[in-house]
């Protein structure tokens, strides 16, 4: 397990939500899990976040910021919002069960 950090609520807005898909179920295999993450977090808040909300010890974090589409509805165009993503590696033997939700 991780240092015990101290949850800050500031954790809470770095980290918004788990990013499901078929491809991050994959890399579910390799030991990482893909998170969608504040526009301004950074690699060592997401870090910091994510081993003091599941008390894991995280090893690398890659981000991804995905732009939005345009696309139409109506005849009229519109812009989806841009993503940002993490890919979080974690430490040998260590496991994020995403359907399980933060633990208190």
């Amino acid at each position: 397990m991780a240092k015990n950090q101290q949850v800050d609520v500031r954790h809470y807005d770095v980290i918004l939500s788990p990013h499901i898909t078929e491809k991050s179920t994959m890399l579910s295999e390799h030991n990482a899990v893909v998170f969608k993450v504040a526009d301004k977090a950074s690699k060592p808040e997401i870090k910091a976040a994510v081993e003091a909300l599941f008390s894991v010890k995280v090893t690398g974090v890659n981000t991804i910021v995905v732009k939005g589409k345009t696309k139409r509805w109506r005849g009229k165009e519109y812009r989806r919002s841009d993503v940002k993503k993490a890919i979080v590696t974690l430490a040998e033997g260590q496991s994020i069960d995403i359907t399980e939700g933060v633990r208190g």
